[in-house]
């Protein structure tokens, strides 16, 4: 069992930046993949960024791919999404998952509650 929580989220302007942590617990919580995912308001929920166990491998939507970037700290059981240069069309609750096995784009056994992302324009 893995629990995740995110933290991170509020608003910002257009142009700007956040910094969204995942925080794991739970068993062999450094063996599990990471990924990152959003749903706006009216729309399915899609995938934005993974990260490996080993953090060597990373994967990223076109969408945020040169804006945002993965990293994680097995030490601090954490992984983070750095967000610059934020659009509003970033507006989403941002939820990360985890898996086992590297495979950014498929199912995912565990989930967090979410944070809440909102740019403004």
């Amino acid at each position: 069992q893995v629990q995740l929580v995110e933290s991170g989220g509020g608003l910002v302007q257009a142009g700007g930046s956040l910094r969204l942590s995942c925080a794991a617990s739970g068993r062999a919580t450094i063996s599990y993949a990471i990924g990152w995912f959003r749903q706006a308001p009216g729309k399915e929920r899609e995938f934005v960024s993974g990260i490996g166990w080993s953090a060597g491998t990373t994967d990223y939507a076109d969408s945020v791919k040169g804006r945002f970037t993965i990293s994680r700290s097995n030490a601090k059981n954490t992984v983070y999404l750095q967000m610059n240069s934020l659009k509003p069309g970033d507006t989403a609750v941002y939820y990360c998952a985890a898996r086992l096995g590297w495979s950014p784009r498929g199912e995912y056994a565990y989930w967090g509650q979410g944070t809440q992302v909102t740019v403004s324009s």
